[in-house]
């Protein structure tokens, strides 16, 4: 496997719970949509990854840094960590994960 699909995998996972937990703790039926939209998304670019797609890597990419924007602006309006800091911390990390992947890929993959 991959390190692109091993991010997108295990991104995918994190947003899929945090979506579920969202929902869980405050109720909030728009957490679990979009964390089950973008979780299924970044599950879909790992799965086109593991079967040499290379051009999933862009699914990826674009989910990635729409949940950054997205994260980020929330931690920066309401200065609370839980769960947008978190989550905005673990977009940026998938994020260069996938960007390093991306260029340690020989063309033709």
């Amino acid at each position: 496997m991959t390190r692109a699909a091993m991010t997108c995998l295990v991104y995918g996972i994190l947003v899929l719970l945090g979506g579920f937990m969202g929902y869980r703790k405050a109720g909030s039926r728009a957490s679990l949509m979009a964390g089950t939209l973008s979780g299924a998304a970044m599950l879909v670019s790992a799965i086109l990854l593991m079967r040499g797609n290379a051009a999933a890597l862009w699914l990826g990419l674009a989910v990635t840094t729409m949940l950054l924007l997205f994260f980020g602006m929330r931690w920066l309006k309401g200065r609370k960590f839980m769960p947008a800091g978190l989550m905005a911390l673990a977009s940026v990390a998938a994020l260069a994960l996938l960007i390093w992947s991306g260029w340690a890929t020989p063309p033709g993959r």
